[in-house]
């Protein structure tokens, strides 16, 4: 279970344990986020280390976590990739270029107005990402601190040529306000040529609906197999 930008296996600490009841040997990866010399090499690295000799892998991935996600593909033996409101990277793009190439701050713009904010905003993190977090997980965060993110990640190549071929779902939370579910549904057709799972939730699912989020994956990971639609 890779993490978006911070690289906390926090993150996932309430889905964990629910996967485990469901039977799954889990690993939530801690990524190098505060290293200003790690890229997405050394992301890679670590979640292919993470995973040791393990087969027949469910890779899962969230937000800034999109953009290791592939490069992790190449390497390990991955049945299933499943991307929750992710970054869904073009071969070569950086993830700094990621966010003008998909127009994602004008969808955000749009989700603003929807939401009665002004269009252009400032990002808040309790506004953007713990808006629909119980407050109990909110004082939880907080007592983690604020997770280090070095911004050389953001300069750094996704160096792949074409999508892995491993069967690939897309879960969008249809309250994120970051990456709204329209612009994941056009993003994920686009570069994809996927359609979406929604479910309710914003950002942070993980956090704001982790039964459901482990429910969702336990399905997704069952229904994997030789019928399950993959990317052409």
């Amino acid at each position: 279970m890779i993490p978006g930008a911070g690289g906390s296996a926090f993150y996932w600490h309430l889905v964990v344990p629910r996967l485990q009841a469901h039977g799954h040997d889990v690993v939530a990866v801690e990524l190098p986020a505060a290293d200003d010399s790690a890229g997405l090499e050394a992301y890679t690295t670590t979640v292919v280390e993470a995973a040791g000799d393990r087969s027949n892998l469910v890779i899962v991935a969230q937000s800034l976590g999109g953009f290791t996600a592939p490069l992790v593909c190449q390497q390990l033996p991955v049945a299933l990739l499943v991307l929750v409101n992710a970054m869904i990277p073009a071969p070569g793009e950086t993830p700094g270029a990621w966010w003008a190439n998909t127009q994602q701050r004008e969808a955000r713009r749009l989700q603003n107005v929807r939401d009665g904010r002004p269009a252009d905003a400032p990002f808040d993190l309790l506004v953007d990402f713990f808006h629909d977090v119980p407050q109990a997980v909110i004082d939880a965060a907080w007592a983690q601190g604020e997770p280090k993110q070095s911004d050389a990640i953001f300069a750094s190549p996704c160096a792949f040529t074409r999508w892995p071929d491993v069967p690939t779902r897309v879960l969008v939370g249809r309250d994120d306000r970051l990456f709204p579910a329209e612009f994941q549904r056009r993003v994920a057709h686009d570069r994809l040529g996927l359609a979406v799972d929604e479910m309710p939730g914003g950002h942070l699912v993980a956090l704001s609906r982790p039964e459901e989020l482990a429910v969702r994956l336990a399905d997704c990971a069952t229904a994997a197999g030789p019928d399950f639609p993959a990317r052409p």
